[in-house]
């Protein structure tokens, strides 16, 4: 036997500065290569993959070869006639880069087995498996799966699956288990937890005695329509998934042990040229072994894995196991995000890994260095989420007007800003060009909804589409919801009825101030609890509950709204900070606070959640400040 040794066209770890995103040769910086140093070069990169593998464990980019395209040599070709650097369009609407450089080609070894006997195979050598991350240890043999007629003839011609052998089986299983299946009579209770335990499997027990059916329900099959065959029902099903790309291919190259004497002939005229000199030996799998095994020989090889070759029910078992030699194949859908970012940005670059989903909208944020590489890292984006993702934005600027919308720029997928995400099982329609969402507060808004009861009523004076409105709304008893954005007033409306809540939330359209005098000087249901999720400038709205109950009497009971006001910090003490604010915009030095941070929106910058009720003095207090 022999070791395969492949060519491999060694790239650099990391792709060229903008405008070009084509990978660079390793060879001389001299513009003028003789045909010596061209020899020199390519029989550097002549190297066996099990060599290179020693390097790190698992898949890479920087491993493995490409694939080699027929009659042509990549080293030469690369080297005498170099690929023309292309450079990035403005617009952006070519793509940036091929996804074909980073398919990756792997040699390996594997165990070809009989498909029964795979699941128990692999539980026994799972330690000398591939293990790689989304590869499967079990792969399917190309061409290997015939139809049961086809498949009964060949096994009758080897002899196999005859019926005195059946009569031998049957009369073997009395002797065991003093019964054979079809009798009519059930097994003892002993014979039978000892036949379950001989048939465990990894889909587990077969057929238990007096298990319900309670833990998954059955896949809806699909009606077939009348006159259609099985084969055909199934072909249709096929055609769905031929568009779809395979991130993982495996290919036998040579077949290396255990393979015996041709049995059978030749099956190419019964079974077509896939099996040209072939024996057929039913349906088989392949059991990937782990990297370092490929190119040893079946001596190389560990105890446990020859184990699996030497054992077996009959003779038939034994010569259908055999060792061959693989073709693992990685497309550019295998690699994950971060991955093949960190092969096409600097090496020194941060990559941007993390953004907001916001229902079908990949909100990215990205900085200053990343600018230049938007459109590579868009499209990366996009292709590794699909098809949840459709869309990515990049946020333009900082947010800075009343409406609190940001300035977006569309980067890959579609323009359409418009969608319907679902969150604590309410679904939200929003336009992210005119109106504002943050899905990472999520967790805050759940816990700030916990804190209210059923008889609270909600005042949330800056509601945008509604995250705490509409979601308080299925608990307390009424909200009050306002925001002086006209389209996010419009979304709040549409959310409503489409959580079937508008009858207990009732929508204004107005500033602030204005909206905290018209609640509390109404004689409608008295407001328990108030949310003022402005952070930017909530605290400056605060001097509107100065005298909010001035000209009520305090003989009369009235209750003291809580108030739960956000806001921004970048002090050593965030907390103090806030505080002081706090009691500067109430005129009131005895304020007591709960504070908690909620989260850190840049570095040195918190995000805080203040919860106090509102003191007594401010409430009665005779120095209201006009509305604006």
């Amino acid at each position: 036997m022999f070791t395969k040794k492949l060519m491999l066209l060694r790239f650099h770890s990391h792709f060229l500065t903008p405008p070009y995103f084509f990978p660079k040769l390793l060879l001389s910086s001299t513009s003028t290569l003789s045909f010596r140093r061209i020899t020199t070069a390519c029989s550097a990169a002549v190297i066996s993959s099990h060599s290179l593998s020693s390097t790190s464990y698992g898949p890479s980019l920087q491993k493995g070869t490409l694939p080699l395209k027929p009659h042509q040599n990549p080293i030469l070709n690369s080297a005498i006639n170099p690929p023309q650097q292309a450079q990035t369009p403005e617009n952006g609407d070519e793509i940036p880069f091929e996804e074909d450089h980073f398919t990756r080609v792997f040699e390996i070894a594997a165990i070809r087995v009989p498909s029964e006997r795979c699941f128990e195979l692999e539980g026994r050598i799972r330690g000398h498996l591939l293990n790689w991350p989304r590869v499967s240890n079990i792969a399917r043999v190309p061409g290997d799966e015939i139809d049961e007629e086809v498949q009964g003839l060949l096994m009758e011609d080897k002899g196999l699956g005859t019926e005195e052998e059946n009569e031998v089986e049957k009369a073997v299983s009395r002797r065991i288990y003093g019964k054979a299946e079809g009798d009519g009579e059930e097994l003892s209770g002993v014979l039978y937890r000892d036949k379950l335990a001989k048939e465990f499997n990894a889909r587990g027990f077969v057929k238990f005695r007096n298990l319900a059916k309670i833990s998954r329900p059955n896949r809806k099959k699909k009606r077939r329509k009348e006159g259609q065959s099985d084969k055909e029902s199934r072909g249709e099903e096929g055609e769905k998934w031929k568009g779809r790309r395979r991130s993982v291919m495996v290919e036998v190259i040579e077949e290396c042990e255990g393979e015996g004497e041709n049995v059978g002939g030749d099956l190419s005229g019964l079974l077509g040229d896939e099996f040209k000199g072939r024996k057929w030996r039913g349906s088989t799998r392949l059991l990937l072994l782990d990297e370092t095994y490929a190119g040893k020989k079946f001596d190389e090889l560990p105890e446990a894995v020859k184990a699996a070759f030497m054992e077996g029910s009959s003779e038939a078992t034994k010569s259908s196991c055999e060792l061959v030699r693989c073709n693992l194949t990685l497309s550019y859908d295998y690699w994950s995000n971060d991955e093949v970012l960190e092969a096409l940005l600097p090496k020194d670059m941060i990559i941007p890994s993390a953004f907001e989903t916001v229902g079908h909208i990949a909100h990215l944020n990205l900085k200053e260095e990343h600018l230049p590489y938007k459109k590579v890292i868009a499209k990366v984006v996009l292709d590794k989420n699909k098809p949840k993702i459709q869309t990515v934005v990049n946020k333009i600027e900082a947010i800075s007007n009343d409406f609190r919308t940001m300035e977006l720029e569309v980067l890959a997928g579609n323009h359409s800003l418009v969608t319907i995400l679902s969150e604590n099982g309410l679904r939200f329609q929003i336009d992210l060009a005119k109106v504002y969402w943050n899905s990472r507060l999520s967790t805050e808004r759940q816990r700030l909804i916990s804190c209210f009861t059923s008889d609270d009523v909600l005042c949330d004076v800056f509601s945008g589409v509604g995250p705490i409105a509409i979601s308080a709304a299925k608990k307390v008893k009424r909200v009050y919801a306002n925001d002086l954005n006209p389209y996010a007033v419009d979304y709040l409306e549409r959310n409503t009825v489409l959580n079937k809540l508008e009858r207990k939330i009732k929508v204004f359209n107005m500033d602030g101030r204005r909206f905290i005098e018209a609640i509390f000087s109404s004689e409608t249901h008295p407001v328990t609890q108030v949310v003022m999720n402005l952070p930017n400038n909530a605290v400056e709205f605060l001097d509107a509950f100065r005298g909010i109950f001035s000209y009520k009497t305090r003989e009369r009971k009235l209750t003291l709204p809580m108030i739960h006001v956000y806001g921004f910090s970048k002090a050593e003490d965030p907390e103090f900070d806030f505080h002081e604010r706090i009691r500067v915009a109430l005129e009131e030095a005895a304020v007591a606070v709960e504070m908690r941070r909620v989260r850190a929106v840049a570095p040195g910058k918190w995000m805080l959640c203040a919860s106090f009720v509102l003191p007594e003095k401010v409430a009665f207090s005779k120095s209201n400040v006009d509305c604006k």
